[in-house]
């Protein structure tokens, strides 16, 4: 794998809650030099992110009932087609995992459907964040079969602010329960190359890395520093 293609892996994350709109700025310009997949923007930051990347490689994605998942599903339809409406090409969704802890498997489809609804007619690809490190493997297994019955595109490990990240075990627990029938996507704790690498060979087909992470992905380096915690 080359610099010329790790970087069409990445949603070069721009999420940290009390980012000035200067840091946001140099933030999201340094996905768009790097030329990644997206860069996943606060909904604040929609417009913004959409006006710096017009013309460039890289799209807007966007995060719904972020970090927590908790929101009510008609909420995050109405944050959906908002976002929409403000630019955004994919939106990352946090299911509400208190439902999937619970096993209340029905309502985690309608949860995941409400978005879906919204975002499948305007061509906007929707990626569940499940929060698998408060999940067992058998809870991840059937949370990804709930995102391929509503109609999801990508299942998604981690918001990266809460507990551990992507790990081999639930990124495998997804791949093998997918079996091609929905994407994947580890986030959280991938700061080098190495490990990206490690993720995209298993099947990944998106890697969510907090920004500072970008230049050491892409540059085959360790990142030095990790102020944004995905």
């Amino acid at each position: 794998m080359t610099v010329q293609d790790i970087h069409r892996y990445l949603d070069h994350a721009v999420l940290q809650p009390e980012m000035t709109r200067q840091k946001a700025i140099e933030a999201i310009q340094l996905g768009i030099d790097y030329k990644v997949r997206t860069v996943c923007v606060r909904p604040c930051d929609i417009e913004l992110c959409a006006e710096m990347c017009r013309g460039t490689e890289t799209e807007v994605s966007c995060v719904v009932a972020f970090p927590h998942g908790c929101t009510s599903s008609l909420v995050k339809a109405d944050e959906a087609r908002r976002y929409i409406a403000a630019g955004t090409n994919e939106i990352d969704m946090v299911v509400n995992f208190g439902y999937v802890r619970s096993a209340l498997w029905d309502d985690v489809v309608a949860d995941i459907r409400a978005v879906t609804d919204i975002a499948r007619p305007a061509g906007v690809l929707v990626k569940v964040i499940f929060e698998t490190a408060y999940l067992t493997i058998p809870e991840i297994r059937r949370t990804t079969e709930c995102a391929i019955e509503a109609e999801a595109d990508f299942v998604k490990t981690s918001t990266g602010f809460g507990g551990q990240g992507a790990t081999v075990e639930a990124v495998q627990a997804m791949l093998d329960t997918a079996r091609g029938r929905i994407k994947v996507k580890p986030s959280g704790g991938i700061r080098d190359r190495a490990r990206a690498e490690m993720f995209i060979e298993m099947g990944a087909e998106r890697i969510g890395n907090g920004y500072s992470s970008t230049e050491a992905i892409c540059a085959g380096a360790v990142a030095t520093s990790d102020p944004d915690t995905y």
